[in-house]
């Protein structure tokens, strides 16, 4: 199963239809969406193309293909204009592998879950990144509304057990198996 996996929209019905259009062209069977759908957050610049009642019909949808993982600035309401689920945390097996997906405020590569996974894949830094610490890959997806540190707008794929960092315009930036 081919997986894409995206992070910190904010709110941008720019960048969300161009994550749509990414999960057409790579011709993933699901998009796992790693929190902070609609808000931009207290610190964050208004994205480009921000417009959360658009983020939410686009998403809508495609609801049969999402998984949506709560963030720190989803809050109770945003549920109201979804329809699907914000869920706290969620583990799925890839070519034999347990990755857990996790928004990254809470768990990420300098405070990892207690439970060993292969591999921790979260959002929250909005700065994309694959990297081996021991037996665990951490991958960050990066923002694909607002990356930061000069990363690029970017997002995840998950296939076989195999991370894949691409920018928004599909183009490999690392690639790590599990």
């Amino acid at each position: 199963m081919k997986i894409l996996i995206a992070s910190d929209l904010h709110g941008s019905a720019y960048y969300t239809k161009q994550i749509l259009q990414r999960l057409i062209d790579e011709n993933a069977e699901i998009l796992l969406l790693l929190g902070d759908i609609y808000n931009h957050g207290p610190r964050n610049p208004l994205p480009h193309g921000y417009a959360t009642m658009e983020v939410a019909e686009l998403l809508n949808g495609v609801k049969d293909k999402l998984i949506v993982v709560k963030g720190n600035c989803d809050s109770a309401v945003d549920t109201m204009i979804s329809e699907f689920d914000f869920i706290e945390n969620v583990c799925l097996i890839s070519g034999g592998k347990k990755v857990f997906f996790t928004h990254g405020h809470v768990y990420n590569k300098d405070k990892p879950p207690k439970t060993q996974y292969d591999a921790v894949v979260y959002g929250h830094f909005h700065t994309g990144f694959i990297e081996r610490i021991g037996d665990t890959v951490f991958a960050n997806a990066g923002s694909t509304s607002l990356p930061k540190n000069g990363t690029a707008h970017s997002y995840l794929i998950l296939e076989d057990g195999t991370l894949t960092l691409k920018d928004i315009d599909g183009m490999v930036i690392k690639t790590e198996n599990v």
